[in-house]
């Protein structure tokens, strides 16, 4: 006992680093200065030493602390995604003018990062429904605290307030699902659940309630119709950081936690088939359940983001209909489709932050969170609109940008499939989300700006952050073999 639990904590070095550093972050905000960025340098050095710990991890496929935690190549891949988009996002914050006048506080806003990095991380790896729910708490009550961080912001006390609302609700309706579900099967752990259930359950009825009951909870995480209405309000009032961490790296961890779950608890004996393997539990059409919310997403979130002025609104509007279009991959739960998330969720990293970074740097500079105010930008600040211009187009999923090939994969895997029906509503919804996207561009470009309007500068900082996210975006619409490679090797999970 005692030596299995000494190799299983040093199989967990990336969860021990970042909560280490959150721990450090908490001494160090004692004694250093306030005002200085030290405590967000000390996070950067907590997430990269995590991230060389899970790079060490790859090509290990084993479970740990008694079958609560998997260290598989799909645990890799996401740890991985997850500390690139933490790097970001403590990088953009540093920059971000609406924290200026919180530094006073700054050291609680980093250990709050560094416990959704913890709880984001654990998310990922779990295979025990008790470790994922806890997971997902500590994620969730870091969130909660981070989008009312500006306080003195009535919209970020509302959002804040909104969020735990819907947050608590969620929660509870889902943890009402696991004890149903554990209640049913006489297990916590995924992959007993599943051998549960292909040996034959009586209680069909109470067993489908229970999964109905955890989809609401990851709908809530993933922002899917019609567990979103939170996202906007939320994306409006917390500060831009904080948005692109909710509609990236917390999107990113659900989708990981989601997809382990189902793909594990799902599965039938006789393995993965072309057209999925939703027959482990009879009763509810799941793929038809799912796909009818991924439809829903799509066409919901491009068709009221046409109606957004306010770029955070729009862009969680987007994040919306991008969930749809990750979903479809689970619906169809083949390789390909879970392959296809993979490589989605890695460029919608890049395209996604930079979109919100270029947000972050215009409301810095000139000001303003309103697309109609955007007009004659792209004069002021040539750099950061062509920037935006090709996140945007790579969220629309125009060529030569890695948006094609990760809506290319996802609808070539749903058309093998032969879901059909669901790849013409995500192609109608694409070329609805070109209007609302082109809009932006449009008055970025098409609008001079008034006579000496001045030019809007960025340090030297902003400029490589910027070029960092703007790289990926456009290389991997040309060269993607490697990112396929990986995504490919990384569906392997423990058992499956």
């Amino acid at each position: 006992m005692v030596e299995h639990t000494l190799y299983s904590i040093g199989q967990y070095l990336p969860e021990i680093v970042i909560t280490a550093t959150l721990c450090i972050i908490i001494v160090a905000d004692l004694f250093i200065k306030k005002e200085s960025n030290t405590t967000g340098w000390i996070l950067i050095a907590g997430m990269l030493i995590a991230g060389y710990f899970t790079i060490l991890q790859s090509g290990r496929a084993e479970s740990v602390f008694y079958d609560m935690v998997a260290v598989d190549p799909f645990a890799v891949f996401f740890k991985s995604v997850l500390v690139l988009a933490g790097l970001f996002i403590v990088l953009f914050s540093m920059n971000s003018l609406e924290l200026e006048s919180y530094k006073s506080r700054i050291g609680e806003y980093y250990m709050l990062i560094a416990g959704m990095m913890l709880g984001m991380m654990m998310m990922v790896g779990s295979t025990n429904l008790l470790l994922m729910f806890l997971a997902l708490e500590v994620t969730s009550i870091c969130s909660y605290v981070l989008v009312g961080f500006t306080k003195r912001s009535i919209r970020s006390s509302e959002s804040s307030i909104k969020y735990i609302i819907y947050g608590a609700v969620s929660s509870g309706v889902m943890l009402y699902g696991i004890s149903l579900l554990i209640g049913v099967t006489a297990a916590t752990d995924i992959y007993a659940i599943n051998e549960a259930i292909n040996a034959g359950i009586d209680q069909t009825l109470i067993l489908n309630l229970a999964v109905l009951m955890i989809i609401v909870g990851f709908g809530f995480k993933i922002a899917v119709v019609p567990f979103h209405f939170w996202a906007p309000d939320v994306y409006e009032g917390a500060p831009v950081t904080i948005a692109a961490l909710l509609a990236v790296a917390s999107k990113i961890a659900a989708f990981g936690m989601m997809v382990r779950f189902f793909s594990v608890t799902f599965i039938d004996s006789a393995g993965f088939t072309s057209a999925g393997v939703w027959s482990a539990i009879d009763g509810i059409h799941w793929d038809v359940l799912l796909g009818g919310m991924a439809a829903l997403a799509m066409i919901v979130g491009n068709l009221t983001a046409l109606m957004q002025d306010n770029i955070k609104r729009m862009l969680a509007y987007s994040s919306i209909a991008h969930a749809g279009y990750i979903l479809m991959g689970l619906v169809i739960l083949t390789s390909e489709g879970l392959t296809a998330i993979l490589i989605y969720l890695f460029i919608y990293l890049f395209m996604n932050l930079g979109a919100f970074y270029v947000a972050m740097l215009f409301m810095n500079k000139a000001g303003t969170e309103s697309i109609e105010e955007y007009k004659g930008l792209g004069f002021r600040a040539p750099l950061a609109a062509i920037a935006l211009t090709i996140f945007l187009v790579s969220l629309t999923g125009i060529p030569p940008t890695g948006g094609l090939i990760a809506k290319l994969y996802i609808f070539g895997a749903a058309v093998s499939a032969g879901w059909i029906w669901l790849v013409v509503i995500a192609g109608i919804t694409t070329v609805i989300s070109l209007f609302y996207y082109i809009r932006v561009v449009r008055n970025m470009f098409f609008y001079k700006p008034e006579d000496n309007t001045p030019q809007l500068t960025f340090d030297l900082m902003s400029k490589v952050i910027l070029i960092a996210l703007l790289v990926p975006t456009l290389l991997l619409g040309i060269y993607f073999a490697p990112l396929l490679e990986f995504a490919r090797n990384s569906i392997s999970m423990i058992g499956f």
